[in-house]
């Protein structure tokens, strides 16, 4: 049997390692993977120059060098579609783009898993409909956005921001701040997010929580085998 081969795209700039590592450790043995960003070939200074312009125009990434930043995803879009579309030609099982984020431009050009697709439909799967949500989501600009989402696909959702680069403390305090809303379901809605934050915030509510990299990546191996 072939290995599996996966083309992945990131929103900021590729390498991505703790991503990469993840998609190698769920595949449980070989995978051909290409994994390629957005913002390949821009130097941090002009990531720099091309910040957001609004609150629905935010993206969090972290870039190979462990900083997270904030990024336009209307620059995401102009910088990436050429790449996503080179991917989606190349021929591998699967091609995802890496982040939870909704990319209406491109929708119905190539076939690509999007994981805010199967973020939803896992949720959905797992918690009935009116069900008690607890999101994390890394920026307090997207937390609005993400409440609404979340309100329309029918849950009692709250949504807090919280760091993929944040320390155990905060990570324990974001968790802590959804216990009056008594969650019964977490969402890590960001591709950054690590198993290790999964494990805190499991450990501080004692409710299940869904990992929006592993949701993903379970999908394409899926689909890949």
């Amino acid at each position: 049997m072939s290995n599996p081969r996966i083309g992945a795209l990131v929103v900021g700039q590729s390498p991505r390692p703790e991503v990469e590592a993840v998609i190698r450790d769920l595949a449980g043995g070989p995978v051909d993977l290409d994994l390629r960003g957005c913002l390949d070939g821009l130097s941090r200074a002009e990531i720099d120059a091309i910040p957001p312009e609004s609150d629905p125009d935010t993206l969090f990434t972290r870039l190979p060098d462990g900083d997270g930043v904030k990024i336009s995803k209307r620059h995401v879009v102009a910088h990436g579609t050429a790449q996503l579309e080179a991917l989606a030609a190349a021929g591998y099982d699967v091609t995802m783009v890496m982040c939870t984020g909704e990319f209406p431009d491109w929708l119905g050009k190539s076939p690509v898993l999007f994981p805010s697709r199967t973020l939803n439909a896992m949720v959905r799967g797992c918690l009935a409909e009116g069900g008690k949500l607890g999101v994390f989501t890394p920026l307090a600009e997207q937390c609005a956005k993400s409440r609404t989402r979340w309100h329309e696909a029918g849950y009692q959702a709250e949504v807090v921001a919280l760091s993929p680069n944040a320390g155990e403390s905060e990570v324990r305090a974001a968790a802590e701040s959804l216990r009056p809303h008594r969650p019964e379901l977490l969402v890590l809605d960001c591709i950054s997010y690590t198993r290790e934050t999964k494990r805190l915030v499991r450990e501080v509510l004692g409710v299940p929580a869904i990992l929006a990299v592993s949701s993903a990546v379970r999908t394409a191996l899926e689909l890949a085998g």
